[in-house]
């Protein structure tokens, strides 16, 4: 897919962060938009935001981790817009804590939104794409966290690792098929987002970080991200053009990835010894 004037572009999360940036930015495109978040306020003024531009714009409010609520969205979609060429799966939540002290109705929450809201995605919309006119494109958000964990990001590391291996295997399928739909993960290293800041936080997490609360572990991270969104967006868009299998974004991102494949026993000892400082 080399243009996106007059192709149709499903985003989740599309409220703020990553999901803004790329509705924003296909909308430049002439791209049309379907929109979802369960922030309303937040959709409501994007649609402000890209009134300027000359193109249709849908929203609803959907919980990804409903997988009726996402199906009947696929659906209406397809009726508004008569086409559906690219889904963006972005939707997500942060969770820090120990694995002792995280309880199982955490995991259950972030694998319900991370994992299952981007299966659900792709299910609902993959019938669309494939009778859509022209190619079409499924983008699914992983992470950093999805090539390399962390000490007390065992819920988001194995929500965003199951997002890259399912994501994987569906562009393997989609290549066997021969049709001109395919299927990019995505690994965002750090991005100025409002995700970490928003994390779901164990009680207990101080257990693992010495002197530091979850508070200061949470500044000291975000001082390290190097990526904005916009940046981010325009990043995922080039490697659609491209038709890559997997997008790194940001050189933290890049440095991460290189380590985890040169020593992937040893980058375990490092991550620590990072985590250690950020707890000091």
């Amino acid at each position: 897919m080399k243009t996106f004037n007059n192709k149709v572009a499903v985003i989740t999360g599309a409220a703020s962060g990553i999901g803004k940036a790329l509705a924003t930015a296909l909308a430049k495109q002439g791209c049309h938009l379907a929109l979802s978040d369960t922030n309303k306020e937040g959709l409501d003024d994007l649609i402000t935001e890209l009134s300027e531009y000359p193109i249709h714009v849908t929203t609803s409010v959907v919980d990804v981790a409903n997988q009726l609520a996402v199906h009947n969205w696929a659906d209406n979609v397809y009726k508004a817009h008569k086409n559906i060429n690219l889904v963006f799966n972005n939707a997500g939540v942060a969770m820090g804590g120990t694995v002792e002290d995280t309880q199982y109705s955490d995991y259950e929450w972030i694998m319900n939104i991370n994992l299952w809201g981007v299966v659900y995605g792709t299910k609902a919309f993959l019938p669309y794409l494939k009778q859509s006119n022209g190619s079409g494109h499924i983008i699914n958000i992983s992470s950093i966290f999805g090539l390399f964990s962390q000490p007390t990001q065992s819920g988001y590391n194995m929500s965003k690792f199951a997002v890259r291996g399912f994501t994987e295997s569906l562009r393997q399928e989609l290549d066997l098929e021969g049709k001109d739909i395919s299927a990019t993960c995505v690994h965002p290293g750090g991005i100025k987002t409002n995700i970490a800041r928003n994390a779901k936080m164990a009680k207990n997490i101080e257990n693992l970080t010495g002197d530091a609360s979850a508070e200061e572990m949470r500044n000291k991270f975000e001082s390290l991200f190097l990526t904005t969104p916009e940046q981010a967006a325009d990043t995922i868009i080039k490697g659609i053009k491209r038709n890559k299998r997997r997008v790194l974004i940001g050189p933290d991102a890049k440095v991460l990835d290189m380590m985890q494949r040169f020593v992937p026993s040893q980058y375990q000892a490092i991550v620590g010894k990072t985590f250690k400082w950020a707890s000091a």
